[in-house]
Parts: structure tokens; sequence; C-alpha cells
């Protein structure tokens, strides 16, 4: 291992050093990416507040990795049901870049280095498979294995390591695409809450400001809420869809004639087009003699919004129901862990997007009882 980071390049013993690659600046204030705080402490009063005049400032122009779907120094959000393949999305795309090999709308990428942070798969029976069924070019592949702390191998922490991880491409040449499996493996206090999602998004937006790569989080579908705009369906705070510049969305649904279809589509886009995406099919390919592993046939493009795409006949779109069952589940995960005062829950529950009555209606469908706390005490 080095740095934070393990190369599967064993197959380019010979390979030419990486270019170094002049990153961007930090902030001047990006100390805090040393560690995010899950409690912060009232900031001291400013001496005073910077302005900048518009006639100072250059504009720059968006840079695109792939056009309109992943930006340069942006953070991109991939959210999806279970068993939908969005690790293989991105790893199809990952290995992409590392060819620079075309993507689904025919347009050819420079060839970059690619890291991947994933909680949930192993790089060597799993992610690595995956990357050579693509087509990956090997040496140019990172997956991110831990960091070291007084010699000691530790998991990677974003709280804490985020700088070291900039050392780290710096280290390799620099990095294009940095995919995080999953985006909420991030957030290290609780991903329903706007304010601490926004802090622990924070260092990985400025990451990818810092050395202009795509960073690109993998998300989830809540159960509830089909029919309606699928950029509110990713799970956890709204902030996720928020703080990202660009939604991509995947999901089966069957087609008019009763056929399965998988459509990525683009949800929200700040910096371009929201519409519009592709049809794709999984397959399995013998990435090396034994061993198969997933992979991505991308097929035709398809115009719309990812709404009109993603909606499922069979689905039931009722407004009500998907409002409830979306209350109902944030109610289970909130109260997991035992009671809560009942105005904290409310002010989650405003913050997540939930209207209050709504969630008091879901709290009487589960039997959850409210207690008074004590004389002195509220409602719990």
């Amino acid at each position: 291992m080095t740095n934070v980071f393990s190369a599967f390049d064993e197959l380019v013993p010979n390979a030419a050093p990486p270019t170094p690659r002049k990153r961007r600046p930090l902030p001047a204030d990006a100390a805090y990416l040393h560690a995010v705080p899950a409690d912060p402490k009232p900031l001291p009063p400013s001496d005073g507040i910077i302005l900048l005049r518009g006639d100072t400032l250059t504009p720059q122009p968006i840079t695109w990795l792939w056009q309109g779907w992943l930006a340069q120094g942006k953070l991109h959000i991939l959210a999806g049901a279970p068993g939908q393949g969005k690790t293989t999305i991105a790893i199809t795309l990952a290995a992409t870049i590392t060819m620079g090999g075309r993507f689904p709308d025919g347009t050819r990428c420079e060839a970059g280095n690619v890291l991947i942070w994933s909680g949930e798969d192993d790089p060597a029976d799993t992610l690595l498979p995956r990357m050579i069924a693509a087509g990956a070019n090997r040496s140019r592949v990172f997956f991110v294995d831990g960091a070291r702390i007084d010699g000691q191998v530790v998991p990677f922490n974003p709280a804490r390591d985020m700088l070291g991880l900039l050392e780290a491409v710096d280290s390799i040449g620099g990095c294009s695409l940095l995919v995080v499996d999953p985006v909420v493996s991030a957030v290290a206090g609780d991903s329903h809450k706007n304010g601490e999602v926004r802090r622990a998004l924070q260092p990985l937006v400025d990451l990818a400001a810092a050395t202009g790569a795509a960073v690109l989080g993998i998300s989830h579908f809540s159960k509830a809420g089909q029919g309606g705009d699928p950029t509110q369906r990713v799970v956890g705070s709204v902030a996720f869809a928020a703080v990202a510049r660009v939604v991509m969305v995947a999901a089966k649904i069957k087609s008019p004639e009763g056929e399965d279809r998988r459509i990525l589509a683009r949800s929200k886009s700040n910096i371009g087009p929201d519409e519009g995406g592709f049809e794709y099919h999984l397959d399995q390919a013998e990435a090396l003699p034994g061993i198969h592993a997933a992979r991505v046939a991308w097929g035709a493009a398809v115009a719309g919004s990812a709404r009109d795409l993603l909606t499922d006949p069979n689905e039931d779109d009722g407004e009500g129901k998907s409002a409830a069952g979306s209350a109902e589940d944030f109610l289970r995960e909130l109260l997991a862990d035992g009671p809560m005062p009942s105005k904290q829950v409310k002010a989650d529950a405003l913050e997540a997007g939930h209207a209050w009555r709504t969630v008091r209606r879901a709290a009487d469908d589960l039997a959850i009882v409210r207690k008074k706390g004590g004389m002195d005490s509220g409602w719990y």
C-alpha cells in the first residue's frame, strides 16, 4: 500500500511515472478539512466582510469530463433503487476514463487516473474484476485502502483524512474521477439533518475544486415517492441533492409493451441540461480466466425528463401515499435508538422536507406513542 491507496499496475511494470498535475489552491480557510466537528462551536465575529466586484472577476466556463454529465471540479450524485447496477455504472464510466474511451453518447475523453473509495465492495474480488471486464487500464486505477496514524493502518475517515487524500492525489499526478460508494459514508453525523450533511460534504466539494476531479457519490432511493421527482427520492437529507451540481438516477421500468428497460437519466443539473438519458443493460463477462464480473452495455439515447422516463405505470404515484410512506421511513430511522423530544423530531422533519401534519399521521399509523417526560420536561 502506498500512502492511502493501492494501485493495480502489475501488468505494466515499466509504465512511465505520471506527469505531476498542478492543482488549484485550497480555500484559505480549508484547515477544517483536518476534521469536521460533529457539534461545531459558535464562530467568533469576523473583522469584516470581503466583497468581490463583478468587473474584477473573469468568467470561467464549466470544464466537462463528459459533456453535460460529469463536470471537472464538481460533486455529482448517482442514485437508484437496489439492484439497478449503480456501482457497475460508476465503474464502467471510470474504466472509460482510464483508457481514454468513449462515453455512451460516442464522445471520447482524455485518459486519466480514477480513485475509488468503497465501503461496501471488496476491491480484489468485486471492483477490480468489474474494472477489467469494462476494459480499464489497471495502472490508472487506485482504491482508497486506509490511512496511517503513528505507523498503524486504520480505516479511511473523511472527517480526518481528506488532506491526506489530497496529497495522495498529487503524488499520482492528479485524478480525473473520484467515486465515493456510498456517499453517505462521508457523513459522520445524522444523514437526515441538512446542516450536518452540508458540513460533511464540503470537504468533498473542496477536494473536487482543488484537484479538478469529478466526484461521483453513489446513493439509494427512498422506498416511497414513486412517480414523483426522482431527485427528491435520494435517501437522507435534501442536502445530498442540493449540494451536488448534477444528480443522475438509474432505474428499471417496464415499457408499454411489458418489457423491462433500464435507464440512466439526469434528474437535476445546475450547470447544464437536466433532461435526457441512455438505456443500458447489465451483463456478465469473464474478466480473467475463471473470474466473472458484471459490466454495463449502453443502449440508445432517450429524450425526456427523468420523472417522465422513470415513471413506471405499475407503480402507485399517489401523492398522499408517497408522502406518508416517506414520513414513516423517516420516523423509523430517527427513533431507532430510542425516544426523542417532540420538538427535535419536528425540527428534523421540517429540515428533511416533511410536512408536520404528514409526520403526525405517519406516527399514528406506526402506533408511535407520545409521552410527557415529567413535570418539568416536554413531550417525547
